[in-house]
């Protein structure tokens, strides 16, 4: 709580990520200072999340209409793309969904996928050990 109170003091930026809404909300201090002192809210993919998003929306003061864009996210993708989406509210004025798009090089950098980091470990080690190489013929494929 005094972290939040004494970077805004200063017009500065804490940034909490977390890939559990719960890690959040499950702390009645964690929730209620970090949800009061928070203007900017990123969220990704909430489908899992979906039976009990009213509670979240509640928690998190967004509007139906944030509501329903932050539940659309990644639902109708272009196919011939590879992108994820993203929402970004800023203080209830403003929100949409972003398309977040990153080159095939960035993407094998740090894809978490096994079966494509193991492709670039192979090739690296083809190339006697050179990851940017192997990242940039794979990309090139």
């Amino acid at each position: 709580k005094y972290l939040y109170k004494t970077v805004r003091k200063y017009f500065g930026e804490a940034v909490v990520v977390t890939q559990e809404v719960d890690d959040i909300i499950s702390s009645p201090i964690v929730k209620e200072t970090i949800i009061n002192n928070s203007d900017c809210k990123i969220l990704l993919d909430q489908r899992k999340y979906m039976n009990r998003f009213d509670q979240i929306q509640e928690l998190l003061g967004l509007t139906d209409k944030e509501k329903a864009q932050i539940l659309s996210i990644n639902m109708a993708n272009n196919p011939n793309r590879l992108y994820k989406e993203v929402w970004i509210g800023l203080g209830g004025t403003q929100s949409a969904v972003y398309a977040t798009e990153v080159s095939k090089e960035e993407y094998l950098c740090y894809t978490t996928e096994e079966t494509e980091k193991i492709r670039v470990l192979e090739m690296a080690q083809k190339l006697g050990g050179d990851t940017e190489a192997a990242i940039k013929r794979l990309a090139n494929e």
